[in-house]
């Protein structure tokens, strides 16, 4: 399963996961407007990357089987995790790092 395809889907994951705290950023900011809310250079930079990541896993599908693409999506709660704790200063609980601790778990155990 180990090949550059998982990669490239791995690359797609974490970029999907940046455009995810890129929007929380936005939500949390002010706006001068609720059009502004919405159409910000945050928001509309995000689902730009958000449309890479999805072509990136288009790509990555093809030397990856459908089975194992939720496998390697789940990698994102993972990297959402992370992101969140050094971009947004959320704080880690022992509940969150549990629950990461077994989806990496899982991640590994399937993949096998």
């Amino acid at each position: 399963m180990l090949n550059k395809y998982v990669g490239i889907f791995l690359i797609s994951v974490f970029i999907a996961s940046c455009a995810q705290i890129i929007l929380k950023k936005s939500a949390n900011a002010e706006h001068k407007s609720f059009i502004r809310e919405y159409l910000n250079l945050r928001v509309i930079g995000a689902y730009v990357i958000m449309f890479i990541s999805t072509i990136l896993t288009i790509v990555a599908y093809r030397g990856v089987e459908l089975k194992n693409g939720p496998i390697l999506e789940s990698a994102g709660y993972v990297f959402v995790l992370i992101l969140s704790w050094v971009f947004l200063k959320e704080k880690m609980n022992s509940n969150k790092i549990i629950g990461t601790i077994l989806i990496v778990s899982g991640i590994f155990i399937f993949s096998l």
